[in-house]
């Protein structure tokens, strides 16, 4: 376990750095305004592609790790599904182009943005999926560094071509995801027989529409925070904004290594994680990483305040007032890990769904009560501490109720 740990962690080691690359060419190289503008479009593209096959990557997932033979088979299903797919999201696409992006940035670059998370990145999450669920864990590590690396690559390209706009940027991303889903499938993704077989996705179909309606709950929880900050500020507040949840989110990757691992052994054993003195050490190692993490960065902007770009350094202080909320926020994402691992589904979906509602309710007071970024900021470990706390009553509650009644 320890070596197939390492192995996931490698990739996320090696993805953290050419992400953090990627990162600092981009939001130092458009400005504070158009940045804010990408990561919004970004994060209304990651939260529409779980509606990709209609969550049909839960099953493909699940058969990968127990029934890897029926690969061929779910993998049919899933293309089919994927097309029936793309007009509901194309026509969500579109009514949160007309309420919030409609004369702040053209069509043209929201559809290349939509498009790279949505066709592109997703199919590369797709592959690297099935790799984990076959326990090439080094594939999939790979895959997610070659991805990563293709999007810096295409950043380092528009940063010498002079070319600082969202629409030239839009274009560059689309094209690097693309390559990257491509590189994918051709070089990673395990030879098999697709087959259409209808009798075997009726079943499957509540389990793929509860987990499209889970993960679009979690990354509405996650995500819903820039639209929101976009809406009620400027864009270069929403710029400012992103940046600093962008770092925050990078503490993330050696948690969802775990999480990773934590899933696969829960499915096989249910009570691999069980106790309370296993679950409080569990939780206290992901908070210290995660603070660490962000400690760390905000330690480097303090001695630096330009290390790491003009625009990031615009953000420092922001940074320095918000050390809990990686702690936070990392651990309500391990909380759902643990009710998809015990295939609690209603419930991960209730509570991201109540998660989601109370954060935005929340920000909306506090933004509005406080417009200044240096006023807010310090409030957020406070919200977050809030979501933790509901999370972690949910969670824990629902998972014991399911122990008292398997005994």
């Amino acid at each position: 376990m320890m070596v197939d740990y390492l192995r996931i962690l490698g990739g996320s080691a090696g993805r953290l750095v050419v992400s953090l690359v990627y990162f600092l060419i981009v939001a130092n190289t458009l400005s504070l305004a158009d940045f804010g503008l990408f990561a919004t479009a970004s994060a209304t593209g990651l939260i529409l592609s779980r509606l990709l096959a209609f969550g049909f990557v839960s099953p493909v997932y699940r058969t990968a790790t127990v029934r890897p033979r029926l690969l061929g088979a779910y993998m049919g299903g899933f293309w089919a599904l994927m097309l029936a797919s793309l007009p509901v999201i194309a026509l969500l696409g579109w009514l949160i182009f007309q309420l919030l992006f409609k004369g702040r940035m053209s069509a043209l670059a929201f559809t290349c943005i939509l498009l790279a998370e949505i066709v592109g990145w997703r199919l590369v999450e797709l592959v690297s999926i099935i790799c984990n669920g076959l326990r090439r864990f080094g594939r999939a590590a790979l895959l997610v560094v070659i991805g990563s690396s293709l999007r810096t690559l295409a950043a380092i390209a528009f940063w010498f071509s002079g070319f600082a706009t969202l629409e030239a940027w839009a274009f560059a991303y689309l094209v690097a995801t693309v390559s990257a889903a491509i590189v994918a499938f051709a070089a990673f993704m395990p030879r098999v027989r697709l087959r259409f077989v209808a009798k075997l996705y009726g079943r499957r179909m509540s389990d793929a529409l509860g987990a499209a309606a889970a993960e679009i709950g979690f990354y509405a929880q996650s995500e819903l925070d820039k639209l929101l900050v976009l809406a009620i500020a400027s864009p270069r507040v929403a710029g400012l904004y992103a940046i600093a949840m962008r770092v925050v989110d990078l503490t993330a990757m050696p948690v969802r290594s775990f999480n990773q691992m934590a899933v696969q052994a829960l499915m096989k054993d249910g009570g691999a994680l069980s106790g309370r003195k296993k679950r409080a050490l569990t939780e206290l190692g992901i908070a210290l990483v995660s603070v660490g993490g962000l400690v760390a960065i905000v330690v480097l902007l303090w001695l630096f305040p330009n290390a790491l770009g003009r625009n990031i350094g615009q953000a420092g202080p922001l940074l320095a007032l918000m050390l809990a909320v990686p702690a936070f926020r990392n651990l309500i994402e391990y909380h759902a890990e643990l009710l998809y691992a015990h295939e609690r589904i209603a419930a991960r979906i209730a509570l991201l769904a109540g998660l989601a509602c109370l954060k935005a309710g929340l920000l909306w007071w506090l933004l509005g009560a406080l417009p200044e970024p240096e006023s807010w900021s310090l409030w957020l470990n406070g919200v977050f501490a809030l979501l933790y706390l509901v999370s972690a009553a949910t969670a824990y509650r629902v998972l014991g109720t399911r122990r008292l009644a398997q005994t």
